[in-house]
C-alpha cells in the first residue's frame, strides 16, 4: 500500500501506511500536507470539520459514505471540499477520496476529513461476521467406558481466523453411550458408537466417539520418576501393567501449579518444584512424579561499542565481514566499520532517492549489496543494486523499479533472486539479479481473500490503485521454502526450489498457511498483523507487530507497543500447529534472529533479547526462564530519551549488533551468570 499519511501537531493517521514499522518514518521527513490549490490563508481560516454520520455500525465486508461540513471560528459554513480522506487502522478500513470507506476486519474504526491541519472526526463499530464453519478435535483413540474427554471446538470465520466468542450449544445423539455437557466435557458410559455435535452461530459440526470396554487391568506410568530443569519437555507414556497396548485413550493430568501435560503426555513446567504427573484409563488411575529445578541460564550484557547518529532515527541493519550497514528512517544508509568494535568508525553515509530506506542487506560474498525504497520523489522506489566492492563506499550499480513503484518494504536475498515485498499491491515478487546491471522480475505471488479492495489513489500522489486488506511484510527463503509474514493472512509458506510442491523461484507453489485471530488477540484500534518471520530447525518463528492506529507522534514519549512471537511447529510443512509462545510483558516483538539454538530479538521497547530455544518447545517461553539475556537499548541522547526501542539484534562472531530506532547501533556481548532468582527482572521502564 503507498504510504500516505497525515501529521498534524498531535495526531499522526495511519490509513494508509504499509506497516506500523513506518509510523516513525513522519517523525524524520514528513510534514503536514497541505492543499496544494490552496493558499495558507485560506486553509487557516477553517475552524472545524463536522463529519456525518459521527457514529455509526457496519458489517465486515459493507462501505459507508461520509460527508462533512466545515466551519469558520464563527460557525459559519465554508465551501471549501474535503480532499481527502482517512480510516484507521489502515489494515480494518479503507477510505476513498469521496468519503466512502470499506470496513475489511471488525473493530473500532476512526474516520477523518481532512483539509490543512484540521481534522473531522467519525467512529464506526464494524461487528464480528457471522462465523464459516466449526472445527471439532476428534479423540486419538477410543474411549473407555468411564473415562472422560473435553472435546475442542473451533469457530472459525470465512477467511479461516478462528474465533472463541461464539456460544456453543453441544448435543449427543447417544446420550446413553456418551453424554457431553456444556463445556464440551464427554462422559463415556458404555461400549458403542456416539455422536457429538457442536453448533453456534447458524453453523454446527459433529464428530464421532467410540467407547469401548475397558479391559486395562493397571496402569503403569514411564518413566515413573524423572528430573528436567524449566522450559524442559519430558514425555510421559502409559501402559498395561500386563504389557498389553492400552486400545483406549490416556487422559493425562498434573498437579500443582506451575506446568501442564499436554493429551499426548508431554509435560513441560514453568516454575521449579515437585510434580505430579497422573495417567487415568477410565477408573485406572497411575501416577509418576517430576522434580524440577531452575534453568539458571541468565547472564549479564556488556556494552562493547555504540554510535548514534544525530539527525536521524534507524531502522534495519546488516553485518558483514567487518563492515556495518544501518539504515536511517530517510533517505540514508549509514556506513560503518567494525574492525574495531569497540571504536566504529564511521564513513559518509549513501544518500538515494527515497522518503525511506528501510530494508539493507549484502550478498555473501560481499559483492552486491540490497537497499529497499518507499517515498521516492519520482515515484519510482523499488530496490537499488549496490557495488559493495569498496565497502565504505559503495556505489549504485543498478535500481528496479519496472513493477514496484509504489515502494518496497522488505526483501530477502537468496543466491541470485531477490524476494521482495510489493507495497502496492500487497504480492511478494521475486528478482533474479543474476545480471546485477538489468535486474528481472521472474514472478509474482499473492494471497486472495474477500477482504481485498482496490483503491484509487489521488493524482497528486502518484495516481493509479493501491489494495487495501492486503499486506506482504517479511520473507525469509531457507531450503528451497519461502515463509511469508503475511500481517493479517498469517504465516504463508511456499516451495520455490525444495520440491515438495513442485515449486521454483520462477513459479512459487502453496504449501500451507497458519493465521492469527489478531481481533481476538489484541482487540480493537490497533494495527496488527504477522510482521517477521525465521525458519530455524522444525520451528518457524512469527512475531506479531502491533501498534496503535494513531499516537502522537512529535512527542518524545514512549509509544505504546503490543506483539508477541509465536512459535510453530512445521516438521509436517501441510499443517503448521502452534506450540509456544514467547511474550514479553514490556515490549511489542519486532525483528528475529535464531543461531545455534539461541533466538535473538529486538522487542521494541523491551529493549533487546537473547532466548535460548534449544530442544522441544512447548508453552510460555518468556514464563520458562529461557532468557539468557536483555539488553536495556535506550540513550540519555537518543531521539527519545531513554526509552529503548530496539528494532532487532543481530549476532555476529560472538557479538550482539543491535539497532534502536531511538538510539542507533550498539555493539555488546554476554558477560558473567546472573544470580538466580525465583522473581522475574522488574519491567523496562
Amino acid at each position: 500500500m503507498r504510504n500516505r499519511f497525515l501529521l498534524s501537531k498531535r495526531i499522526i493517521s495511519l490509513s494508509w501506511l504499509p506497516s506500523a514499522c513506518l509510523l516513525l518514518a513522519g517523525a524524520a521527513t514528513a510534514k503536514p500536507p497541505q492543499e496544494p490549490d490552496k493558499k495558507p490563508e485560506e486553509v487557516s481560516r477553517v475552524a472545524s470539520i463536522e463529519v456525518s454520520p459521527a457514529k455509526s455500525t457496519a458489517a465486515v465486508g459493507t462501505k459507508l459514505e461520509f460527508k462533512a461540513v466545515v466551519k469558520d471560528a464563527s460557525g459559519q459554513t465554508l465551501p471549501d471540499p474535503i480532499k481527502h480522506w482517512y480510516a484507521a487502522p489502515f489494515d480494518s478500513a479503507a477510505a476513498e477520496d469521496n468519503g466512502t470507506v470499506t470496513f475489511v476486519e471488525p473493530g473500532e474504526i476512526t474516520v477523518e476529513a481532512v483539509i490543512g491541519k484540521k481534522i473531522g472526526y467519525a467512529h464506526v463499530t464494524v461487528g464480528r461476521p457471522q462465523i464459516a464453519r466449526i472445527e471439532i478435535s476428534a479423540p486419538s483413540a477410543p474411549l473407555a467406558a468411564g473415562a472422560t474427554h473435553l472435546l475442542t471446538a473451533t469457530p472459525r470465520n470465512a477467511d479461516g481466523d478462528p474465533r472463541t466468542d461464539i456460544s456453543l450449544t453441544w448435543t449427543s445423539e447417544n446420550p446413553s453411550i456418551a453424554s457431553v455437557d456444556a463445556a464440551g466435557m464427554v462422559h463415556a458410559l458404555k461400549p458403542g458408537a456416539a455422536k457429538i455435535r457442536a453448533a453456534g452461530d447458524g453453523r454446527a459440526a459433529e464428530t464421532s466417539i467410540r467407547v469401548i470396554r475397558n479391559s486395562v487391568s493397571g496402569l503403569e506410568v514411564s518413566p515413573a520418576t524423572a528430573s528436567a530443569k524449566t522450559g524442559d519437555v519430558l514425555h510421559f507414556a502409559a501402559k498395561d501393567k500386563r504389557g498389553t497396548a492400552i486400545a483406549a485413550e490416556v487422559l493425562w493430568s498434573v498437579e500443582n501449579p506451575g506446568a501442564e501435560i499436554l493429551p499426548d503426555g508431554s509435560f513441560v513446567a514453568e516454575r521449579p518444584g515437585t510434580y505430579t504427573i497422573e495417567a487415568a484409563v477410565g477408573d485406572r488411575l497411575a501416577s509418576a512424579s517430576v522434580v524440577v529445578g531452575p534453568r539458571n541460564i541468565s547472564r549479564e550484557t556488556e556494552v562493547v561499542g555504540h554510535v548514534m547518529p544525530k539527525e536521524d532515527q534507524f531502522a534495519e541493519e546488516w553485518i558483514w565481514d567487518h563492515y556495518a550497514y544501518l539504515s536511517g528512517i530517510s533517505d540514508k544508509v549509514y556506513l560503518f566499520d567494525i574492525a574495531d568494535p569497540a571504536h566504529p568508525k564511521t564513513a559518509d553515509p549513501l544518500k538515494v532517492d527515497a522518503r525511506l530506506v528501510n530494508d539493507v542487506s549484502v550478498t555473501p560474498d560481499g559483492k552486491i549489496g540490497v537497499i529497499t525504497r518507499e517515498g521516492a520523489s519520482s515515484r519510482k522506489n523499488g530496490i537499488v543494486f549496490l557495488d559493495t566492492a569498496d565497502p565504505l563506499h559503495p556505489k549504485v550499480l543498478s535500481e528496479y523499479t519496472a513493477t514496484v513503484t509504489g515502494g518496497v518494504h522488505s526483501a530477502y536475498l537468496n543466491t541470485h533472486y531477490v524476494y521482495l515485498t510489493d507495497d502496492a499491491t500487497g504480492s511478494l515478487r521475486v528478482i533474479d539479479f543474476s545480471d546485477a546491471r538489468n535486474p528481472k522480475e521472474v514472478a509474482r505471488w499473492q494471497v486472495e481473500s474477500s477482504g481485498q479492495m482496490r483503491i484509487p489513489v489521488p493524482q497528486e500522489e502518484g495516481g493509479g490503485f493501491t489494495m487495501a486488506g492486503r499486506y506482504l511484510h517479511d520473507v525469509q527463503v531457507a531450503d528451497g521454502l519461502a515463509y511469508l509474514a503475511y500481517w493479517r493472512d498469517g504465516a504463508i509458506i511456499l516451495d520455490v526450489g525444495n520440491g515438495v510442491k513442485g515449486g521454483s523461484p520462477e513459479h512459487p507453489q502453496f504449501v500451507s498457511t497458519y493465521r492469527f485471530n489478531y481481533d481476538e488477540l489484541y482487540g480493537s484500534g490497533w494495527l496488527a498483523g504477522a510482521h517477521a518471520i525465521f525458519r530455524y530447525k522444525n520451528y518457524l518463528f512469527v512475531g506479531d507487530e502491533v501498534f496503535p492506529a494513531s499516537f502522537d507522534i512529535a512527542s518524545r514519549n514512549r509509544i505504546p507497543v503490543r506483539g508477541i512471537a509465536h512459535v510453530l511447529d512445521v516438521s509436517d510443512l501441510a499443517h503448521p500447529r502452534e506450540v509456544a509462545t514467547y511474550s514479553v510483558p514490556e515490549g511489542g516483538s519486532h525483528n528475529i534472529w535464531v543461531v545455534d539454538d539461541v533466538l535473538y530479538m529486538g522487542y521494541y521497547n523491551g529493549g533487546a533479547r537473547v532466548l535460548d530455544v534449544s530442544g522441544e518447545l512447548e508453552g510460555e517461553l518468556y514464563n520458562q526462564g529461557r532468557e539468557i539475556a536483555h539488553f536495556w537499548s535506550g540513550d540519555p541522547q537518543g531521539y527519545r530519551p531513554n526509552l529503548p526501542f530496539a528494532w532487532g539484534a543481530f549476532p555476529y562472531k560472538g557479538l550482539i549488533y543491535v539497532n534502536d530506532v531511538h538510539a542507533g547501533l550498539w555493539i555488546i556481548k554476554l558477560g558473567r551468570p546472573k544470580p538466580y532468582s525465583m522473581t522475574t527482572d522488574p519491567p523496562l521502564q
